[in-house]
Formats: structure tokens, sequence, C-alpha cells
């Protein structure tokens, strides 16, 4: 059977080969040109002597060690690492995401608050008086829906009421109040992520 160059050696033939190589004296072939070794032949070509074959054998052996060494050194490096554009959006130290919660508060900061659930993300006002408009207040519900900074993650909805003849009474909020609100605390949540890094 055929292997590459060479046929398979049978056993007793195998054993003389290495017996010859690695000694030498014993063997009838002449000795190699390059370092006065004898070679043995094998299927008409020579072997290399005991030396060069050693050699040749440690050589992968040396290589493979040299390649996991420097893939091991390459794992170990330690240098600075490049610094991030923005922290993780996704901050939970709460139920809810961190940065809207905080934005949220910061935003609605100059009203009394009522009720908190940061586990829930619900945060509802008291009742709010402009000092500049004494007939008419207003109440916030904000609701934190995600773990994630995304713009769909906050609803805010707002209730409106004037007084008339001495009673509050309900009133019609502006369209464009509560998305108004939630672009602030959106913004401000974006500032506070911004901010974060260091």
């Amino acid at each position: 059977m055929k292997a590459g160059l060479f046929a398979m050696p049978s056993i007793p033939n195998l054993l003389q080969m290495l017996h010859s190589l690695h000694n030498p004296a014993v063997s009838d072939n002449p000795p190699h040109p390059a370092c006065g070794r004898h070679a043995t032949f094998y299927n008409g070509r020579a072997c290399f002597p005991h030396k060069v074959l050693a050699a040749m054998n440690r050589v992968p052996r040396l290589a493979l060690g040299l390649l996991l060494c420097a893939s091991l050194a390459a794992c170990g490096h330690r240098g600075p690492r490049p610094a991030q554009a923005l922290a993780p959006a996704k901050l939970t130290q709460i139920g809810v995401n961190a940065y809207l919660w905080r934005a949220a508060l910061d935003t609605l900061s100059f009203m009394t608050i009522a009720q908190t659930d940061s586990n829930g993300g619900v945060l509802v006002t008291e009742w709010y008086v402009n000092p500049a408009v004494p007939n008419e207040r207003m109440k916030v519900s904000v609701a934190i829906l995600d773990q994630d900074l995304r713009a769909d993650a906050v609803r805010v909805s707002t209730a409106r009421q004037i007084q008339q003849n001495g009673q509050w009474v309900d009133a019609a909020v502006d369209a464009s109040t509560n998305q108004k609100l939630e672009d602030i605390i959106l913004q401000k949540a974006r500032d506070l992520r911004r901010n974060a890094v260091g």
C-alpha cells in the first residue's frame, strides 16, 4: 500500500531502519556527506541521519509551542480599553429604565409627588396650580413601560381642571401637552445617559 511517496515498511524493516538510525556504526551504508553519520536507504532514497531527523521532529513541536505562547500572550494583553461613546441604554437598578425614571422625577420636580412606584414605573403628582394662572390646575401621571431607553418606553397623561363658581371642573387638555412632556423626559434621559460615561 502506497502512502505519499514511500511504501509502508513492514514491521521488521521498520525496526531495522530505526536500529540503524540509532546505531550508525552497525549500518553498512556510506556516511552522510554533511555530518559523517551513516544514512539509511529506504525504497531507493536516502533517509536523513538521526540528528537531522530528530531536529526535524523538534521543528513542528517548537513552532507549535511558539504559536501557543504567542496566542496566550495576546490573551493576557491588558492595554487601555477604548472608551465607549455612550453608557448602556439598559440601566435597571430598579424595575424600569433608571435614566427614564430619574428624568421623569427631574422633569416634574416643581410639582408635589403624590405616588411613586419605581418597580412598576408609575409616578403621579398632586394637583399643581401655576401662580400665574390661579384658576387652573394640572395633575400629571408618568408611566415608564420598558427597561430600555426607547422613545416608546414613556407615556405621560395629564389631567386639567379649571375653577368655575368656586368649583374645580374637568377641562380639555391640549393634545400636544403630553407629547411635549414625553419629549422633555426623553431628552433628559438621553442627557443623563451621555453624562454617565466616565
